[in-house]
């Protein structure tokens, strides 16, 4: 594991790419599911009820970004995770969320529904 570097001098792209990737919900849900094991684009349609070419455009998204692959079978291709410390990295985000009582769903700028772009540089400003 890397430590965390106080000075920010590492390059905090990857980082944003990495967590854009998993805030989409139908994504993290994907994410979910192939935790369960492998599976096909059919497959995730059903469980997750969206459509076809809504998981096939996230499940391409998740494969760009490295965190998906797949292994032809035939004409079928059968869908994995491929990092087991992305789990490790949503087991922390649950701890996080119980830890602070799912604060972060009740914070006017990240809450669900907000505004992305409420404070020009993402922070919440400081009430006087």
């Amino acid at each position: 594991m890397t430590p965390h570097d106080p000075d920010c001098t590492v390059d905090l792209g990857p980082a944003v790419a990495l967590f854009r990737s998993l805030a989409d919900p139908s994504r993290l849900a994907i994410v979910h599911e192939l935790a369960r094991g492998e599976r096909r684009v059919v497959d995730l349609t059903r469980a997750l009820g969206l459509a076809q070419s809504t998981v096939s455009a996230h499940v391409a998204c998740l494969a760009d970004c490295g965190l998906v692959a797949s292994r032809p079978v035939g004409r079928q291709s059968f869908y994995r995770l491929t990092r087991p410390e992305l789990m490790t990295l949503l087991g922390a985000a649950e701890g996080l969320l119980a830890a602070t009582g799912n604060a972060v769903a009740l914070c006017p700028v990240y809450a669900p529904g907000a505004h992305p772009h409420a404070h020009d540089d993402g922070v919440r400003a400081a009430t006087a």
